[in-house]
């Protein structure tokens, strides 16, 4: 993690860097996923305010925040405050992305043509499909299957977390494939 500092209408001071630094440096726990991370800080006196921006910049992480008040150290502790809140908001959401994509399966579909009868033909694949099938529930499924213009939907079943099929009957029901029962 690269921390840069920026004064403007105040002279540069050691003692602040080095302050800010050791705030900063505790971001590092949460930055793992974003590395490289840098981080830019200004400090910036304004009359009798001190406000002190930060922007954190790294691989999916873009966050800035800016906070003001009589003490620059305290400008300092609530920046931090923020942009730590963002990255941690920013990491769950990550982690809820890992997790979401790994409860999904992959599933191939293959229309397969038949030759009419007294044909001697090898039967051929028309065409294939791979599609993610997303986690839901029966009744979901269901609702979706009446909405689509085919007979059958291919859904995650989010109670076994097994792929099913549900398909619509002749007599206008509708028929659960669960396999692994």
């Amino acid at each position: 993690m690269n921390i840069s500092y920026t004064f403007k209408n105040m002279e540069s001071s050691e003692h602040l860097k080095q302050y800010a630094a050791k705030r900063f440096e505790k971001l590092s726990r949460f930055c793992s996923h974003f590395e490289p991370v840098d981080i830019q800080v200004t400090l910036l006196v304004d009359k009798v305010r001190h406000k002190a921006e930060a922007h954190a910049v790294g691989k999916n992480l873009n966050v800035s925040a800016l906070e003001e008040s009589g003490d620059m150290y305290a400008s300092i502790d609530m920046v931090l405050d923020k942009v730590e809140a963002q990255i941690k908001k920013l990491a769950e959401k990550q982690k809820d992305r890992r997790r979401t994509a790994a409860e999904t399966r992959m599933v191939r579909m293959e229309v397969l043509s038949y030759p009419p009868e007294g044909e001697l033909r090898d039967r051929k694949v028309v065409s294939s499909d791979i599609f993610s099938a997303e986690p839901l529930e029966v009744d979901e499924a269901a609702t979706k299957l009446e909405q689509a213009a085919h007979d059958f939907w291919v859904f995650l079943n989010a109670e076994t977390n097994r792929v099913n099929v549900i398909y619509k009957r002749s007599n206008g029901d509708f028929g659960l494939i669960d396999p692994d029962v």
